[in-house]
């Protein structure tokens, strides 16, 4: 009776290590390199190669860390390539979205015709766009501009209310879109419920979000 908290601990934290790719990586890595230094004495040409595995694991941990965060920052396909994830496809008129190494959900839209970058949080209850996709969208704030203050991790930051007229992803269209436009967001952009709630449904499978619009959409995106 004893062995199974102790067998159910270590399937919990397998369950979690395969949501944490980057994190198994570094602890296989760092056991690598421990093991080769234990028995490097004893059996020198075993001992060197663990190590140099643990060593090129953590390099490697490195390189992805690297590839992740530019990705973050500038949204560039080339960190994508490298870091291996998979953008947002459509099937069977439903946009299936793969959660990132972050462990949160990002899709490549269209903000009236200007590619960039979207977190999909559910925690959001608006859009929220940087001033510098705003302006490269030409988003509309009206002749008489409504500000906000949004609460962030950082404190509460000045926003102003706007309106997108078009922002597509996959077969998602949503129009007139209401959004604020958020410096203290910096360059990030943040799809929040007032879009989710106009799709026929949203969930969560395993790590794909699946969101199935009303009136599904073509669309060229890849």
């Amino acid at each position: 009776m004893a062995c199974y908290p102790a067998a159910m601990a270590l399937d919990d934290l397998a369950a979690f290590l395969l949501q944490q790719p980057l994190l198994a990586l570094a602890m296989a890595a760092i056991l690598m390199s421990v093991l080769g230094s234990l028995v490097i004495r004893a059996v020198p040409g075993f001992g060197q190669f663990l190590r140099g595995m643990g060593t090129l694991g953590i390099v490697a941990v490195l390189l992805l860390t690297i590839a992740q965060a530019a990705r973050l920052s500038s949204g560039s396909d080339m960190s994508l390539a490298i870091a291996g994830l998979k953008q947002q496809t459509v099937a069977g008129g439903e946009t299936r979205v793969p959660m990132g190494l972050d462990g949160h959900f990002w899709v490549r839209a269209q903000v009236n015709g200007i590619e960039r970058r979207f977190l999909i949080d559910t925690g959001a209850t608006l859009t929220a766009i940087s001033p510098g996709t705003a302006e490269a969208a030409a988003m509309e704030t009206g002749a008489l501009p409504r500000n906000v203050v949004l609460q962030t991790a950082n404190g509460p930051t000045p926003a102003r209310l706007g309106t997108i007229g078009e922002l597509r992803f996959g077969n998602v269209v949503a129009r007139d879109l209401d959004a604020v436009v958020a410096p203290g967001l910096g360059e990030t952009n943040v799809i929040g419920m007032n879009l989710l709630t106009r799709l026929a449904s949203w969930r969560v499978e395993g790590r794909t979000l699946i969101l199935l619009p009303r009136n599904p959409q073509q669309t060229d995106m890849r």
